[in-house]
């Protein structure tokens, strides 16, 4: 078992910057990916970046390119999320995931509200 925690989120204004942190503990030496996803009111889940482990190469969706970053402290056994340049459009619940093998996401924390005021 994995257990995920997320902090960071908040009420910015657009064009503003925050930084969301997950905390991970547990069963933490086994790692496929780590991930960011954000599910806005009335909507589905959806992808915002991820991690490998292998080689701890960052990808991201195509709404958020450029703008965020993803990053892992090994040491800490925390990911982060820095977000630039926010739009109203990213206001969502965001939540940390985290990934022991392909095509699955097997924990999930419990959830930061990010509120991006135009």
């Amino acid at each position: 078992q994995v257990q995920l925690v997320e902090s960071g989120g908040g009420l910015v204004q657009a064009g503003g910057s925050l930084r969301l942190s997950c905390a991970a503990s547990g069963s933490t030496y086994s790692w496929y990916r780590m991930g960011w996803f954000h599910q806005a009111p009335g909507k589905e889940r959806e992808f915002v970046a991820a991690i490998r482990g292998s080689d701890e190469y960052p990808y991201y969706a195509d709404s958020v390119k450029g703008r965020f970053t993803i990053s892992r402290d090994n040491a800490k056994n925390t990911l982060y999320l820095q977000m630039n340049m926010l739009k109203p459009e990213d206001t969502a619940v965001y939540y940390c995931a985290w990934s022991i093998g392909v095509g699955r996401w097997d924990y999930w924390g419990q959830g930061t509200q990010v509120t991006v005021s135009s």
